[in-house]
């Protein structure tokens, strides 16, 4: 196999460097201090303790209930809420989320503009459980 002729050098790299994925201009990725917070999170309210909220994976078995709300954190800023529907399914409503780089606390902005922003602070944050604080 022969060697890339060095003139040919900035053009691989150029070309490299455009193959890659890139986020959308200002939009937030997620802080070191958020790992493993991308995903589905239901409400347990059934382990919920006074203004401590606490979230479990959507695959979890959760006991039966009537409907839960929740959220889906995406990358690059993408959110769902997760509001119980008249048929007690689910019912989502796009926005996005922004968080600092040093903090575990996440900034929501619904697209829909029926509510508020408002900030869900993250206490804990473990393989199958998320506790947080909403303000």
């Amino acid at each position: 196999m022969g060697r890339l002729p060095l003139f040919l050098l900035p053009s691989v790299l150029l070309l490299a460097a455009t193959c890659q994925p890139q986020a959308p201009a200002g939009a937030p990725g997620v802080p070191p201090t958020l790992a493993g917070i991308e995903g589905t999170w239901l409400n347990a309210h059934e382990e919920n303790r006074g203004d401590t909220l606490v979230y479990r994976p959507r695959a979890y078995r959760f006991p039966p209930a009537r409907g839960r709300t929740g959220f889906r954190i995406g990358a690059y800023g993408r959110f769902e809420q997760f509001d119980i529907a008249p048929t007690d399914g689910l019912l989502g409503r796009p926005g996005t989320w922004t968080a600092a780089a040093s903090t575990a606390r996440l900034r929501i902005h619904l697209a829909d503009g029926s509510q508020p922003d408002y900030t869900l602070d993250i206490i804990s944050l473990k393989k199958n459980v998320l506790l947080l604080r909403r303000r």
